[in-house]
């Protein structure tokens, strides 16, 4: 097995408070003796609690041939063959043999939609969801938000090093993204504003407005525009990569501006741009547009 996707899942199994969301939404989805179907399974976690939870059977559906070698050896240690099926392909064409009453996946990313969650759960729930069906988590949501940051990433690239310049660095910025992980908190200078609002039930609309505009609602130095996501799972459990926290895995992708002094009252007009379908995994294939329109000041 790659190594990179071994550590990736070790990270994402270390990410406690991603577990615990799914546990507690699994928890309240599942009803002992249902069928669940696990989109994108991995390393199977989410397959094991739906089992913890009382599912009287699992569908692993997971596209990566090493991985659900990976998967299998985990299957036979743990004498699951009766409870767990593993199913390699792409879940937009596999066929199941029972309809399912909960799916359940984790394939946000960084931003929410890299992964294309929302297109392939719509796919399967039309295929596999008996009428009623549940699926974990039921709402994807992509935020930004522009921000000055606090002594760390882009942040650092100003007019006083020790009494140095290290500003000519903005000038070779692109506009594409960045992956953060948040040492500290930024200062937000605008609030965060929904550009991507996706349904995953394949049964309500989703939402897209990728030109916003964000007013300033406090005076900073402009650095970047951050975008990242919120998944809701129940009324009462979500999950969010901003603000960061202790073992987070997902990262915030940062668009680096050049450094700029706003007040209330400016405004950003932001347009957020998909790569092309073939590369929308490609971390700096979502570039962002920017524009900054000044309030008329004394």
């Amino acid at each position: 097995m790659d190594q990179r996707l071994l550590l990736m899942h070790q990270m994402m199994l270390g990410d406690a408070p991603r577990l615990r969301a799914y546990d507690r939404a699994l928890e309240e989805a599942v009803t002992p003796g249902d069928v669940v179907v696990d989109v994108g399974a991995g390393l199977l976690a989410l397959s094991l609690l739906a089992l913890r939870h009382g599912a009287e059977h699992v569908y692993a559906v997971e596209a990566d041939p090493a991985t659900a070698a990976a998967a299998a050896r985990i299957i036979e240690a743990n004498d699951l063959k009766g409870r767990l099926t593993l199913v390699t392909g792409d879940a937009r064409t596999v066929r199941l043999p029972r309809k399912a009453d909960v799916l359940v996946s984790e394939m946000m990313g960084n931003l929410g939609p890299e992964e294309e969650m929302a297109e392939v759960l719509h796919v399967i729930a039309r295929r596999h969801l008996r009428p009623g069906g549940r699926v974990v988590p039921r709402r994807l949501r992509t935020w930004l938000a522009a921000a000055e940051f606090a002594d760390e990433g882009w942040g650092l690239w100003g007019g006083d090093f020790y009494g140095y310049r290290l500003d000519p660095v903005q000038e070779l910025v692109a506009p594409a993204a960045q992956l953060h992980f948040f040492q500290r908190p930024p200062k937000l200078l605008t609030e965060p504003t929904v550009v991507l609002d996706q349904a995953l039930d394949g049964r309500s609309p989703s939402r897209q407005t990728l030109r916003q505009r964000l007013p300033v609602i406090a005076p900073g130095r402009l650095h970047a525009v951050l975008g990242f996501f919120t998944a809701d799972f129940t009324d009462d459990v979500t999950l969010s990569n901003f603000p960061s926290y202790p073992g987070c895995n997902w990262a915030v992708w940062v668009w680096p501006l050049r450094h700029t002094d706003v007040a209330e009252g400016d405004e950003l007009s932001v347009a957020l741009r998909r790569p092309a379908r073939r590369d929308v995994r490609a971390v700096t294939g979502w570039r962002l547009e920017c524009g900054l329109s000044r309030q008329r000041r004394s």
